[in-house]
């Protein structure tokens, strides 16, 4: 199963990167998180001994992930903003003609 999430992993992150950050630069960000997090989910499959989810690996991937969620959702907030703020300038322009 950990070989399942691992591929998962790379997939998601290989498509935001090649299909998906041409809407908006901030895919390269997202695929590179989840190419890592393939990497990391493949390299404790393959390293049991080592045990990445516990101990100070487990923390230093609970705080990129916190990372990672922080980056990502200002950039939404930011997007989701500019969004409403130019969909309200183009009604307003609607209602003027």
């Amino acid at each position: 199963m950990q070989y399942f999430y691992a591929i998962l992993w790379f997939a998601i992150g290989l498509i935001l990167i090649f299909s998906i950050s041409k809407e908006n630069k901030i895919f390269y960000f997202a695929g590179g998180f989840f190419l890592l997090l393939g990497g990391w989910w493949l390299a404790d499959a393959l390293l049991p001994a080592v045990k990445l989810f516990e101990g100070g690996w487990g923390i230093a991937l609970k705080c990129v992930t916190g990372v990672a969620l922080v980056v990502l959702a200002v950039c939404f907030v930011q997007n989701y903003k500019k969004g409403r703020k130019q969909a309200a300038e183009d009604e307003a322009s609607q209602k003027k003609e």
